[in-house]
């Protein structure tokens, strides 16, 4: 499929300072380096990622910045999560909540900016956009609230508007203290009538997507001039069915590793408030270490069972063209943190570049270590718990075959929108462990199961799981795993281990997870 070059972008809200400053620009002899900034570094540490660009980067490498809709305390109080109340506020006939909570919005985005940008030309433009785009979103919503539906799509445009704001924002700032950065939005960059190619059913985007989006990322970056620092929206549009449904929330990432690709980056940096990804969430075990290296199937492991390292459409763009990841912490900006690649690296300076990875299926990387380190012991790399889930075991009836009893549980499931976590199954008994989402559609899956044998369901379940790339050559890890937690008196309501044998997975009662996870680190991971 031909790609037609888009119309070029529009000029930047944001006047260029005049003046004695000597603007910080983008060298285009240097490589390509995309980083990606959470919504809470946005939020509580705009001046700490001016510190990263301008001082860390921009004097080695050619930097483009992907921010998040921006937040301060939680992701749960983030400009994400009010627009999305904002558009449920709106559908209700009387409500005016909506109103409020853009107002909100729009004066948290002018304060932050009144307490960090100097330069009172560079505010005003900052404050006379950041008006223009909540009246545009306000008038959006009325519209909506007048025929009572806001569609998926619809939802899209709404919650774009944070990412919008939030990468406004940073342009100001950078700008003010004297990076000569430029604010590109990606809203509407993909062609609709190219929308239908794109997907293989309602919810699954084909390569071609991935591939198309890449490309004309690409075109977007190449038309700006050489020496722009660009600031890009995490948000993109349009995507087929929506980008909360098909993609969900980790279309920044996905969007910064799309973009990697298609500038040949020298690396993916993901810069969170913490160190990097640790043997154990640190937060509920203590003696948790910082992890300086995790191959991309490790990570995808962690990432599924409740660890927040990347979502995997993200790895899977990056990792196949051999662009390393590094999640950084912005409070830190000169540590090492923990880079995500095939390969364990030598020590280089930072940021690396690696070849893209060629796999025989064998672990070939056991005896490669980074330079003047004695060769590692074989552990596993790091514990996860996943909270709310429910069990279901399914005991057949037997008036099927055993063939035909799994393909109906199964085909049950989808019919109810419900993804099977873990698995355990004998000829005629099955056990599946589902991430709570919706009890409504559980309930109701239980009620149809019934059809095919006696269903026990259960909740206030969690998922422990051990995750390493050296596990299926560890001998005993699984017997020491489950004695662990047997001596601590911890009862294990079901067992499964992943096709890849990177993982072990069991289920325990939510109040000994915790519990389960600590000792497992005490007992494993020394």
């Amino acid at each position: 499929m031909t790609i037609e070059q888009p119309p070029s972008s529009p000029l930047s809200p944001f006047p260029t300072r005049t003046g004695p400053v000597h603007l910080q620009t983008n060298n285009p002899k240097f490589p390509w380096l995309v980083q990606k900034f959470g919504g809470t570094s946005v939020g509580k540490l705009p001046l700490g990622i001016v510190e990263v660009v301008n001082r860390k980067y921009l004097p080695t490498n050619r930097v483009a910045i992907v921010c998040s809709a921006r937040s301060t305390e939680s992701k749960e109080l983030g400009t994400t999560n009010r627009l999305l109340r904002a558009a449920e506020e709106a559908i209700k006939a009387e409500s005016t909540e909506w109103v409020d909570i853009i107002e909100g919005i729009q004066e948290s985005h002018i304060a932050a900016a009144r307490e960090v940008v100097k330069a009172r030309a560079i505010f005003d433009e900052f404050r006379v956009e950041v008006e223009r785009e909540c009246r545009s979103l306000r008038g959006f919503l009325g519209a909506a609230q007048i025929i009572n539906e806001i569609s998926p799509r619809s939802k899209d445009v709404i919650i774009g508007t944070g990412e919008k704001l939030s990468c406004m924002f940073m342009t100001a700032v950078l700008r003010d203290r004297g990076v000569d950065a430029e604010y590109i939005s990606l809203e509407n960059i993909l062609p609709p009538n190219h929308l239908p190619t794109y997907t293989a059913n309602s919810k699954t985007l084909t390569p071609s997507f991935y591939k198309t989006l890449a490309t004309l990322l690409e075109f977007r970056i190449r038309s700006l001039p050489a020496h722009k620092v660009p600031v890009i929206t995490g948000f993109f549009s349009p995507v087929p069915g929506s980008l909360l449904t098909t993609i969900g929330r980790g279309y920044t990432d996905l969007c910064a590793a799309l973009l990697s690709v298609s500038l040949k980056a020298q690396e993916l940096q993901i810069w969170k408030e913490v160190d990097g990804i640790f043997t154990a969430d640190p937060r509920k075990v203590p003696a948790a270490r910082l992890v300086s290296f995790i191959t991309p199937e490790e990570a995808a492991e962690l990432t599924y069972y409740g660890s927040e390292v990347l979502h995997p459409l993200t790895m899977e763009q990056v990792v196949t063209v051999g662009i390393p990841v590094r999640i950084l912490n912005v409070w830190k900006p000169y540590s090492s943190g923990t880079i995500i690649c095939a390969k364990k690296p030598t020590k280089a300076a930072h940021p690396l570049t690696l070849t893209p990875p060629v796999s025989d299926g064998e672990d070939d990387d056991d005896d490669e270590y980074f330079e003047g380190e004695e060769k590692e012991k074989k552990l596993p790399t790091a514990v996860t718990m996943k909270k709310d889930i429910h069990l279901l075991t399914i005991h057949s009836n037997r008036k099927s075959l055993s063939h035909g009893f799994l393909a109906s549980v199964f085909q049950t499931l989808d019919q109810h929108e419900l993804a099977i976590d873990l698995i355990s199954t004998s000829e005629v008994h099955v056990s599946l462990a589902l991430l709570n989402t919706s009890p409504h559609a559980i309930a109701a899956a239980v009620e149809a199961l019934e059809v095919y044998g006696s269903v026990d369901a259960r909740g206030g379940l969690c998922i422990v799981s051990l995750v390493g790339r050296h596990m299926k050559h560890m001998v005993g890890v699984a017997g020491r795993m489950f004695t662990s937690l047997a001596e601590a008196g911890v009862n294990v309501e079901m067992i499964s281990q992943g096709a890849s044998e990177i993982g072990i997975s069991c289920v325990v009662r939510e109040e000994a997870a915790v519990g389960a996870v600590n000792i497992l680190h005490a007992k494993l991971f020394w």
